[in-house]
């Protein structure tokens, strides 16, 4: 995604920012508990990083924090990638995924300021074409709540139109909705998707008369300083400090390639630093405000009545129990914002968001009561070393005094999860019924099969093995195994999407294939994997 001149941005803005680059607010000065935090932090950090990089397989990790309008640390550790002595510092570029979906909320709030479009109007006013599976969804789906989780998606419904790098454009992902078919009702209950963060790019870029990319680079990156970050991985070219990919393969990390997204701007896309993210935290913290112009007029983003509203809840997410030994993170409250997820911590409001593309996780964690603000970026797929970290930098900014082990505690969770996991793999397999045949001829499977969002998968003997392929999703192919009955496994050769799935045939009275499911194998497997939502009917050759 691209940030662009402040010349444009006039074009995209009713409300001109002056052409003076803004220059910075004076910094309130910091507190003695602030500095003591500040310094607990600091005399520790490099441990905590260091020791969650060791227990969790994570190649680099880079952190960014920021108190009272300070920038605290920028600092990388590890190494941008297994096997090569470049190091990580506080400008290596990492991909952050789905916390870019703040800077779509933001340059959404901007255009309800500018009076472009409100947050209640319906999509279709900005996107005509728009529809979705539902005529009434579609008559009143609003762009709020194109941002909330509460359309009656399913989780990640239709990420496979765009997960992992697939050739479907934007435009055709959008249109695909209306062939998606919710898992509840409107607005009844919150479920993630990725789609309608799509969609909410697409009424970005409409309004601009811009990519998203050019829009975000003109409009939210320029004013606010972020000079290295980008929208996109073409932009990252040249640059040799950027963070490489990792997955576990068979249980070990590995550099994988990285994951290009570009129909899915709008949800995911954006690439950053330290540095960098540390400019966009503060600007959360302060409300849209960026700091002030030459003539000392103040320069905002966007007004505080929308940074109000993009961290008040819209839709309540329900709290589930954790593990005991982490009964003192459970929340009181949570809900999801414009962009944010929203939940309490020691009584105080906390604004989060995680991320996750192949080979990239990362947090970003805002208290705005107390000033405060972090980011953990890393290059490996580890959602137990961003919790770990988020509970010890917590700790370590807010009750200095603490001395719980947020780290080996959460480390300790997984590893439990984890082995609990490979027990119930290992009992299904077990129990199969492994001298089971299938029903028909191998032969009698090969076949195309078309999904009504998602389109053509085919099954054909290559060289003695029986594989199968998602036609738009190059890196799905993989080898049909028998497991019983009517059921296979597909292995798929690119081994880093821990993503293996059950394959199921249905057969109609006289034999001859129904229909053809798919399910993950693991619980542990990226929910964007959703092929449980596919419903594959074979395609009928035309009549001689």
């Amino acid at each position: 995604m691209t940030r662009i001149a402040a010349a444009i941005l006039l074009a995209f803005s009713g409300a001109a920012l002056a052409q003076t680059p803004a220059v910075p607010a004076a910094a309130p000065s910091t507190s003695a508990a602030a500095i003591d935090a500040a310094a607990v932090l600091n005399a520790h950090l490099a441990d905590d990083v260091e020791r969650t990089m060791k227990l969790f397989d994570v190649p680099g990790i880079a952190i960014a924090v920021v108190k009272d309008g300070k920038v605290i640390a920028t600092r990388g550790f590890g190494v941008r990638k297994l096997g090569a002595p470049d190091k990580v510092d506080g400008k290596t570029l990492f991909e952050i995924a789905s916390n870019s979906k703040a800077f779509t909320a933001a340059a959404l709030a901007m255009l309800v300021d500018e009076g472009k479009l409100a947050w209640d109007d319906p999509v279709t006013k900005h996107l005509p074409d728009f529809q979705m599976y539902d005529p009434y969804v579609t008559h009143d789906m609003t762009v709020r709540d194109l941002l909330t989780h509460r359309s009656g998606l399913g989780l990640g419904a239709g990420d496979l139109l765009w997960w992992p790098t697939t050739n479907f454009s934007t435009d055709e992902i959008i249109h695909k909705l209306r062939y998606i078919r919710p898992a509840t009702s409107f607005r009844s209950r919150y479920a993630y998707d990725n789609l309608l963060y799509i969609a909410a790019g697409k009424i970005v870029a409409a309004k601009s008369g811009k990519t998203w990319g050019e829009t975000i680079h003109e409009r939210i990156l320029a004013p606010v300083g972020m000079a290295s970050t980008t929208t996109s991985l073409r932009e990252n070219a040249g640059n040799p400090d950027v963070a490489h990919a990792h997955s576990k393969i068979d249980g070990r990390i590995a550099a994988v390639k990285a994951m290009p997204v570009p129909n899915a701007v709008g949800a995911v896309g954006i690439n950053t630093n330290a540095e960098d993210i540390a400019r966009w935290m503060n600007v959360l913290l302060a409300g849209g405000r960026v700091g002030t112009d030459a003539n000392g007029k103040e320069v905002r983003l966007y007004s505080a009545k929308q940074a109000r509203e993009m961290w008040t809840a819209q839709t309540p997410m329900r709290i589930s129990e954790p593990d005991p030994r982490l009964a003192a993170t459970r929340p009181n409250f949570l809900a999801y914002g414009l962009g944010f997820q929203l939940r309490d911590w020691q009584g105080k409001l906390v604004a989060m968001h995680s991320g996750a593309l192949q080979g990239f996780y990362s947090k970003v964690v805002l208290v705005p009561e107390a000033k405060l603000g972090f980011a953990i970026l890393t290059n490996a797929e580890s959602g137990g070393s961003l919790n770990a970290l988020q509970y010890q930098l917590l700790d370590r900014m807010l009750n200095p005094a603490a001395s719980t082990d947020w780290i080996g505690i959460v480390k300790a969770v997984d590893d439990d999860n984890h082995a609990k996991e490979l027990a119930r793999l290992g009992k299904a397999g077990a129990a199969r019924a492994a001298k089971s045949q299938p029903s028909l001829a191998r032969t009698a499977y090969d076949g195309e099969y078309r999904d009504p969002w998602y389109g053509i998968a085919t099954i054909k003997h290559v060289g003695g093995k029986q594989v199968l392929t998602l036609s738009r999703t190059p890196d799905l192919t993989g080898e049909l195994e028998h497991y019983q009955h009517d059921t296979f496994i597909v292995r798929w050769r690119e081994r880093n999407f821990n993503a293996d799935a059950y394959v199921t045939f249905a057969l109609n009275p006289d034999g001859s294939i129904e229909r053809m499911k798919m399910q993950p194998i693991s619980t542990e497997t990226d929910f964007s994997y959703d092929f449980q939502d596919l419903n594959f009917k074979p395609v009928k050759s035309p009549a001689p």
